[in-house]
């Protein structure tokens, strides 16, 4: 695809470059032309905070989400106060490379809320554990201008990664804050087969929730390890037009990521990576999108 084709709406999610390192992952998208790129707190910790948010300011790119923190369903003790203080780092990671992106950069930490604790099975009360670990996170959120953006992950992954599996869940903890402080993450793969999916998105947009829109597909069969189950927009079964239609009909016009974890993806040339993302992203997402120039 010509550089001059690419949506300027579109955002490389580091994980889909998963295997390059910093500096790679920011020199392939900048050179595809793509404007904008979501970190993940890894590669960043590797090169130091404030080294990664020279680079990222060199590079000329917006930064749109900070991944991933969160992991708070465990009980009161030693390793919830540990994660707790580990979201107040990532917190201050993600202000300090939003200031360091290109104009338009928004501040959003992507919440992963943690499966169920070994030997529990109150969904429940995991789901309250994540709702005040959030209250106790809020304002130094709300102190640094983050955004903390509670990401729903597909029921298959609720016994140990995400028991927060459906939008409406995540609207439902994020009421208690301010939208400013508290929204959503919207990923196509794992809200995609809600029977109550468009209704949740409409209710993200009213009340202001939607904090960053992720999109890849979702295709059969799952590998044996499901969390590498993602692919390219395009590749598989999912309707972007009708989420992406539902989500720009809420006033969202900021950039959006694709976020792809794949063995297959992983193993390609980051820089083949990146062009068959903006291929799927063009065929799939951008007939789709009303806004063009991400604000």
């Amino acid at each position: 695809m010509p550089v001059s084709a690419v949506d300027p709406r579109l955002s490389i999610n580091q994980a889909t470059i998963k295997h390059a390192d910093l500096a790679t992952a920011l020199r392939v998208t900048a050179a595809a032309g793509v404007q904008a790129i979501g970190l993940w707190r890894e590669p960043v910790q590797e090169v130091g905070l404030a080294t990664a948010a020279s680079m990222l300011a060199d590079s000329g790119l917006r930064f749109t989400t900070h991944c991933r923190s969160g992991f708070f369903t465990m009980p009161e003790g030693p390793a919830r106060r540990a994660s707790i203080d580990d979201n107040r780092l990532a917190i201050e990671e993600a202000a300090t490379l939003a200031a360091a992106g290109a104009e338009g950069s928004t501040a959003i930490l992507v919440l992963v809320a943690g499966g169920l604790p070994e030997g529990s099975r109150d969904l429940k009360g995991a789901r309250e554990r994540v709702r005040d670990a959030i209250g106790e996170l809020a304002a130094d959120a709300a102190a640094a201008g983050v955004t903390l953006a509670i990401e729903p992950l597909h029921p298959m992954y609720a016994s140990d990664r995400c028991v927060v599996s459906t939008l409406g869940q995540a609207l439902d903890i994020a009421a208690d804050f301010d939208p400013a402080v508290v929204g959503a993450t919207v990923d196509t793969f794992h809200i995609w087969w809600d029977p109550d999916v468009l209704p949740s998105i409409e209710r993200a947009g009213r009340e202001g929730r939607i904090a960053t829109y992720q999109v890849c597909d979702w295709k059969t069969p799952l590998p044996a390890d499901v969390l590498l189950s993602r692919h390219y927009p395009g590749d598989g079964v999912i309707d972007f037009a009708s989420l992406t239609a539902a989500v720009e009909a809420t006033g969202y016009d900021r950039d959006i990521e694709v976020e792809i974890f794949n063995e297959d993806v992983w193993a390609a040339d980051p820089a083949e990576a990146v062009r068959r993302t903006e291929a799927g992203f063009a065929a799939s997402v951008s007939p789709h999108l009303r806004a063009r120039v991400a604000r």
